[in-house]
């Protein structure tokens, strides 16, 4: 049988391997923290709703039409299980302002609106104001 001539390594052995190369870490468990500076980027602000209706393509998404002080914007929620659109007409919300417009199941979504799951019942629960503010009032 003829032996076959070898191949040099393309990595000497005594050679490290790159980072790219170590075995993955997994995440850590549970909530991972976050800089302040990463927080203080967020623009939360109140928005009033000025028009809701059933998301044509999708089961759980509501289209939200909302005004930022003198900004029209569409925000995709899903709040559908939870609030007829009708009853968010007039409503105001708080939203992240900044949060770049991604599409979601054919619609722009141009920021996110913000609620609280009631961990004992699963309700969605939006978030608002407790008095009446002008629209694009920023969240402190």
């Amino acid at each position: 049988m003829e032996q076959q001539p070898s191949v040099p390594s393309p990595v000497p052995p005594s050679t490290p391997l790159p980072a790219a190369a170590a075995p993955a870490v997994a995440p850590p468990a549970g909530p991972v923290n976050i800089e302040y500076n990463d927080f203080a980027k967020i623009q939360l602000k109140i928005a009033t709703i000025v028009e809701a209706k059933v998301h044509p393509n999708a089961d759980k998404l509501l289209l939200l039409q909302v005004d930022l002080g003198g900004e029209k914007r569409q925000i995709c929620a899903g709040i559908k299980a939870w609030y007829p659109p009708e009853s968010l007409v007039g409503k105001q919300v708080v939203v992240v302002a900044n949060l770049a417009p991604r599409p979601l199941r054919g619609e722009i979504s141009q920021g996110m609106l913000l609620a609280a799951t009631d961990s004992a019942t699963g309700d969605v629960i939006i978030l608002s104001p407790e008095k009446p503010v002008a629209a694009g009032s920023g969240v402190k």
